[in-house]
Parts: C-alpha cells; structure tokens; sequence
C-alpha cells in the first residue's frame, strides 16, 4: 500500500453481494488480482495492480443484503489519531457508523457520515 499523507484518500473497500463475481469482473476489466488475507477471525480479499495494493474486497453480510443494501465502495482517508478524527467528525456535525475498530496489524478504522450523509472511513496505520 502506498503511504499517502494524511487527510488523503489512502484505501477502497468494496463490500461485495457477490465477491466471487465482482473477483473475476475487476481482474477481467482492470487486471486486478486477488488473495485472501486473514483478520479479525475471518478473511478478505486484497485487491492488487502490477504488485501495488488497491483495495480490498470482503462479502456483504447476509442481514445487510436481506435489508436491501446493495454492493458498495467505501473510500477511507488516511488520519494520525482515528479517535480524535472520529471526535472531531461528530463535532462538525458527522455521525460514527461504525466506531473505531483493530483490522489486525494493518489499521484503525472507523466509518463516518459526513453531515449530508456521505459514507466514507477513517484509517490509520496500525504502526501509529
């Protein structure tokens, strides 16, 4: 993963109804190859380019198919401190969709809305 500065955008997930055919659409429209990484108890997809990371891809829960959420990216912008951005989010006006969690030894995230209800992630590198 390249290390973008942060308050840049520095990650995608795609949260996937159905991953094996959203595996094979990418690698077949942009030569994107995929290998399962383990986290958290569980596994997702790194998504690669010509050796560099672009993203990640993990399946949808069932709960959130059945409730009608469809397949979606979510972009995440590099922070130094996920607490204080997740503070400072909801301070301006933001609100915490999901609080900050551990994705074992590669980041902090969070998931925020900004206050027109635009989804994005807070990340920041598990290294600090």
């Amino acid at each position: 993963m390249r290390r973008e500065p942060a308050g840049h955008f520095c990650w995608l997930d795609l949260a996937a109804s159905d991953p094996a055919r959203a595996i094979e659409f990418y690698g077949e429209l942009f030569g994107w190859r995929a290998r399962t990484q383990q986290a958290n108890g569980g596994t997702f997809v790194r998504l690669s380019h010509e050796g560099r990371d672009v993203g990640s891809l993990y399946a949808m829960a069932p709960a959130a198919r059945s409730a009608g959420v469809v397949s979606h990216w979510t972009p995440y912008v590099r922070v130094s401190d996920v607490q204080a951005a997740r503070r400072r989010a909801r301070d301006l006006g933001g609100s915490v969709l999901v609080d900050p969690f551990e994705v074992d030894g590669i980041a902090r995230i969070a998931l925020i809305a900004d206050p027109g209800g635009a989804a994005f992630g807070l990340w920041e590198d598990a290294s600090g």
